[in-house]
């Protein structure tokens, strides 16, 4: 009876260890995987272009704030509040 109850706690503990390895590697390649999926984007400041006519100076304006929201980098709620900014100018 001791064998067997050694037997059953070393498959036990071995089970164990195998599991929490394997749960460990996992995690790691998913942060691996993620990481070359989504690359670094260089954050863009939206600055008024050198021109002198104020209505075309806030069209570009406001296209490139629809280019930055339609990248990801601005949420729903900053584009609203840039774009209320350059409305208001």
């Amino acid at each position: 009876m001791p064998g067997l109850l050694r037997g059953i706690a070393r498959t036990a503990a071995v089970a164990g260890t195998a599991t929490a390895v394997s749960n460990r590697v996992s995690r790691r390649q998913a942060g691996r995987w993620a990481e070359q999926e989504q690359p670094e984007q260089p954050v863009q400041e939206v600055a008024p272009p050198a021109t002198s006519d104020p209505m075309t100076d806030k069209l570009a304006q406001l296209k490139d704030l629809g280019e930055l929201k339609a990248q990801g980098v601005l949420s729903e709620a900053e584009f609203e509040q840039q774009k209320a900014k350059i409305l208001q100018s």
